[in-house]
């Protein structure tokens, strides 16, 4: 008897879950979620691959050939499956932006990776944000800054000055961190104009298409530079040549592709978490595969970095909210942004 009906139970618990998680795969967020999961993890790995790489590439051929062959292989996708690519005025205005937010945005990560822990790059990224809001106020017709947005900028800044505070480093591995840093701003000043660029183009494109010429246009303008200026020459090894291959179909091709689905079928806000789980997971990395310090000075600049860009976003939000209020309902949809939630 009692045999029989620990069995019974047993069936009845694997029916349940059974129909629990075929109920959750049919869930209509399932996929969705999921996607956003596969960004924040994979968007989290490629700074452990850009370190990988950069034992075998130098930065420059290490950027152009990713793009080159990730865009190339989407672009052919398309074309495969006969979609609609962009051509004339778009299409140039979807080059520029590739080059400003890819070439110029993901270059500057690339280069700086060379001094900085890629954890640490990581974290940095986190207050790109803070570029965002300010190119936004400085472009004609953006968003003015405003008290609460500012407040948290310095926040986010305070928890960045955190990192160079003195500690056992020695003076050259500070000068190279704060190397690293300037250039990561070059960079996420760069990747924030091409982004509101892009945003700001009226195009019939789809996003991920659009994301493949991108890439395809950064990786073909940054050609000749990597020829004319190569680096050091190519120290083959599997890693790095493994990590190059991540980067291009993790990184590139699923990461961005996720992105794009993800972001057309949940809430920004929810989309928007993905930079802290990016930071945690290549910190986490970082400190996994090349012991990368992490220790209470790092974990308290996080912790303030990741609250100055919450503060940033809420008031932000809240800024184009009473805009919109503002705005008669016919204005308001004019003035509404693709993504806008």
């Amino acid at each position: 008897m009692i045999l029989a009906y620990c069995v019974q139970t047993q069936a009845t618990c694997f029916k349940f879950r059974e129909c629990y998680a075929k109920g959750l795969r049919n869930h209509p967020l399932f996929r969705p979620y999921l996607a956003l999961a596969a960004v924040c993890f994979f968007w989290g790995t490629t700074y452990l691959g850009i370190r990988m790489s950069l034992e075998a590439f130098a930065p420059l051929p290490l950027v152009s050939i990713r793009y080159i062959v990730s865009g190339t292989l989407m672009v052919l996708f398309a074309l495969w499956k006969g979609l609609y690519l962009p051509r004339g005025r778009e299409l140039a205005a979807i080059c520029l932006s590739g080059f400003f937010t890819l070439g110029i945005g993901n270059g500057a990560l690339v280069f700086a990776e060379v001094t900085v822990p890629s954890g640490i790059a990581g974290l940095i990224i986190t207050i790109s944000p803070f570029w965002m809001v300010g190119m936004e106020a400085l472009l004609p017709g953006g968003e003015r800054l405003h008290a609460p947005t500012i407040g948290g900028m310095a926040v986010g800044l305070l928890g960045a000055c955190l990192l160079f505070t003195p500690d056992a480093d020695t003076p050259t591995q500070q000068l190279g961190l704060l190397g690293g840093f300037l250039l990561l701003q070059f960079g996420m000043a760069g990747w924030s104009f091409g982004s509101i660029y892009q945003r700001r183009q009226a195009g019939k494109s789809h996003p991920v298409i659009a994301g493949a010429v991108q890439q395809l246009a950064a990786g073909l303008m940054l050609a000749p530079f990597a020829l004319l200026f190569p680096g050091h020459p190519v120290q083959w090894s599997t890693r790095g040549v493994c990590a190059l291959l991540y980067l291009v179909f993790f990184g590139s091709i699923v990461g961005y592709s996720a992105y794009s689905y993800a972001l057309d079928r949940l809430p920004v806000a929810i989309v928007s978490i993905y930079p802290y789980v990016n930071a945690v997971v290549a910190v986490f990395l970082g400190w996994l595969f090349y012991r990368e310090p992490f220790g209470p000075r790092e974990a308290a600049a996080m912790l303030v970095i990741f609250a100055g860009v919450a503060l940033v976003k809420r008031y932000s939000r809240k800024q184009r909210s009473a805009a919109a209020h503002e705005l008669r309902p016919d204005s308001a949809a004019r003035h509404a942004q693709p993504g806008d939630e």
